[in-house]
């Protein structure tokens, strides 16, 4: 059970830090400066990581298998980290983005699961979706 558990919070926990420190993020800081001090920061910790599971003898083996994924993933969080900047700077709560955006995630994930990797969706899928998009509305009202 653990197994399942703990990398829930650990993104639960991270997730939290994220958006503090997003909104917390000073208003004259150009984003994509912040970005890349954020970004060193996390190349230095995983590549320490990285070396230290690995083994110094196996940095280049592990490397050639990686793949376009990492390019369009690079990609896809700088998007996601200056869209939270923005989307905080435009004044949106703490409590509201995350909440919006990640209920908007998850509905759109349900299609991307059934259209790109053939995953079910139930009728319980859909109406869960029919609910997050009521309970949108009722966020922003």
């Amino acid at each position: 059970m653990w197994k399942l558990i703990w990398p829930i919070l650990v993104v639960i926990l991270s997730n939290t830090f994220y958006n503090v420190c997003m909104k917390s993020m000073p208003g004259d800081v150009n984003p994509f400066g912040a970005l890349m001090v954020t970004y060193l920061g996390a190349a230095i910790i995983s590549g320490l990581i990285f070396v230290y599971v690995v083994g110094p003898s196996n940095v280049g083996v592990e490397m050639s298998k990686i793949n376009w994924t990492s390019v369009v993933l690079a990609l896809a969080i700088v998007g996601l980290e200056v869209g939270y900047v923005f989307v905080y700077r435009a004044g949106w709560t703490v409590s509201t983005a995350s909440v919006v955006a990640n209920i908007g995630l998850a509905c759109v994930l349900i299609f991307v699961g059934y259209f790109l990797y053939r995953e079910n969706v139930s009728f319980n899928q859909i109406v869960g979706i029919i609910v997050c998009m009521f309970g949108l509305v009722l966020i922003n009202i």
